[in-house]
């Protein structure tokens, strides 16, 4: 059985080529042909570890994933993978830094999708490993001539500002008001965006897991509202806090967008919103690709 370590990993995941893989592993789920059950979790004082399995295009996998808020990193994971014909074991790698790229490249896959052909200003809510990776892998969708992050220690948004080229807002509605899309990479256990903030036409990422909401529930039902799967309107942790508890109709699956069997944006003035719950089949989309290149 292969064991990757996440300086191996780190060399192997290709963000390019994982934009095209999380693309297919969300048409695949939206199709029907994953297998997906709701995440579960055990709490600890500090934390909780959750246990993700899945399978989609041919890949089995589970991952288990610590999210502690007061650590860093705060997420931490471990991914298997298995033979999908034997169900014998085939690998063991580190899935901290899988766990940090296919969030913030299945937030780029929907920014693809989803946000103005025009939008040049980007807002990052948050300064962490979320920020960073949602940096790196927006910046490869749109050609953003403004980027601003925010977060609530100052000090962290100027640290990030400084090392990746964008400008520190002062406060969370500087950042957003103005910008084109915006990305929340929080542990908020209360909203930190506010839906009169957006302009018209704003696509929003959301992919905060804390104690409570991200987006106000003005912002969830202001435009478009696109999740991975139904599976998003469960309780958390299975699902989100925003959406826990309402109609799933009121939500479109990005792989619906993603196949043509839905429209997506239909307007420059509509705003859209993209909530991610962090789904397996993203999971296995890096992992499968990690494996690849390991073999090879």
């Amino acid at each position: 059985m292969l064991v990757l370590s996440r300086d191996q990993v780190a060399r192997l995941l290709d963000v390019e080529e994982l934009l095209e893989r999380l693309e297919r592993a969300f048409v695949e789920l939206s199709a029907g042909r994953a297998s997906v059950p709701p995440r579960v979790a055990a709490f600890a004082p500090d934390g909780f570890l959750a246990a993700m399995p899945g399978y989609v295009d041919g890949l089995l996998v589970a991952k288990l994933v610590s999210v502690f808020p007061g650590h860093e990193p705060s997420h931490q994971a471990l991914i298997a993978v298995f033979d999908a014909e034997t169900g014998t074991p085939r690998a063991v790698m580190d899935g901290t830094h899988i766990t940090a790229v296919r969030t913030g490249a299945s937030s780029a896959v929907a920014t693809r999708a989803l946000a103005r052909q025009d939008a040049r200003i980007l807002a990052v809510l948050g300064a962490g490993v979320q920020a960073r990776s949602h940096l790196d892998a927006l910046r490869r969708v749109r050609d953003f001539e403004e980027v601003r992050i925010a977060s609530r220690t100052h000090a962290h948004a100027e640290a990030l500002a400084a090392e990746s080229g964008a400008t520190a807002g002062e406060s969370f509605e500087e950042a957003v008001r103005g910008a084109d899309v915006v990305c929340c990479c929080t542990h908020a256990d209360s909203p930190v965006l506010r839906r009169d903030w957006l302009d018209p036409g704003t696509h929003v990422c959301s992919v905060g897991v804390g104690d409570g909401p991200e987006l106000d529930d003005k912002t969830v039902h202001a435009g478009l509202l696109v999740v991975e799967s139904p599976a998003a309107f469960q309780p958390f942790p299975a699902g989100t806090h925003e959406l826990s508890g309402l109609d799933p109709s009121i939500a479109v699956e990005l792989g619906w967008i993603l196949n043509g069997d839905h429209p997506g944006r239909t307007s420059d003035e509509q705003i859209t919103v993209y909530r991610s719950m962090g789904h397996a089949v993203e999971d296995a989309a890096a992992a499968a690709l990690v494996l690849e290149r390991a073999q090879e």
